[in-house]
Formats: C-alpha cells, structure tokens, sequence
C-alpha cells in the first residue's frame, strides 16, 4: 500500500435483535418508544457468546416478563430511526409460554399493547416491523 492509500474500514451499524410474540387470542406484544413509535420487543446484539435468539428470548423478558422462545427468522433490513444513523434489523417469530399473562411494561418503554392482525397496518411503526408481523401470522396461519 502506497501512502496515498487508506485501507478499508467497512461500515459498521448497530444490530437490533427483535421478536414478534403473538399471545394466546393471537394478539401481537408491541412496546411504545421515546419517538411514540410502536415496536417489537428487542434490543441490540453486544457480541461476545449470546447468540441472536439468546439475545432476544433475554430482552422479551426484560421488556415484557414474558418467558418466551425464538423461533424462525423472519427478516432482516435497514432501518433510519433518526436522519443520518441507520440500525440492522432482525426479526424472529418468538413463541412465549406465559403470554396469557398482561405483559410488564420496562423502563426502556412507555406502553405495552396487544394488537389483532387487522389493527397493525395503522399503527404509527415502521414498514419493516410490519412486515415481519404479517410474515409471521402468515407462519402462523400455515402451521
């Protein structure tokens, strides 16, 4: 490499791992943000030995109380939650054992809220999250 050269520093985003938890009338868990978005319960992936589904069963309990397990990847995307920072996404269709039980609401929220498929599409939440909603009712739907 001559000096003129810089070397290759690839971009790097933060990782947000999110799941979408249907309860037993087959109601989504979405939390309500600072930015009075709603959104999947989740949070960014630190690295080290937690995998992707440790890291979101970890965070659905913390957000909600509820006991739940990852099930299939439902998506990945870029999202632009502020102008100038971008966040990747992953989505993953998550099973809870006690969803029967009224979700917990965190400090990191504002609200918790159950929401029938049909309620979903006019939610003030971004595109991605609502697609990975309808993608895992879909899921659900075939199973």
């Amino acid at each position: 490499m001559n000096e003129t050269e810089q070397p290759y520093v690839p971009k790097a985003f933060p990782i947000s791992i999110k799941g979408v938890v249907l309860d037993p009338r087959q109601r989504v868990l979405l939390l309500k943000n600072e930015r009075q978005e709603w959104e999947l319960p989740g949070g960014k992936l630190e690295g080290g030995d937690e995998t992707p589904e440790e890291r979101v069963v970890t965070e659905i309990h913390e957000e909600s109380g509820w006991t739940a397990t990852a099930g299939p990847l439902l998506d990945v995307w870029m999202y632009e939650p502020i102008p100038g920072r971008q966040v990747f996404i992953v989505t993953y269709g998550c099973t809870a054992t006690d969803a029967h039980q009224a979700p917990v609401v965190s400090h990191e929220h504002k609200e918790a809220g159950l929401f029938h498929r049909d309620e979903v599409p006019g939610l003030a939440m971004p595109q991605g999250y609502k697609d990975s909603i309808a993608r895992w009712y879909e899921l659900h739907h075939q199973a």
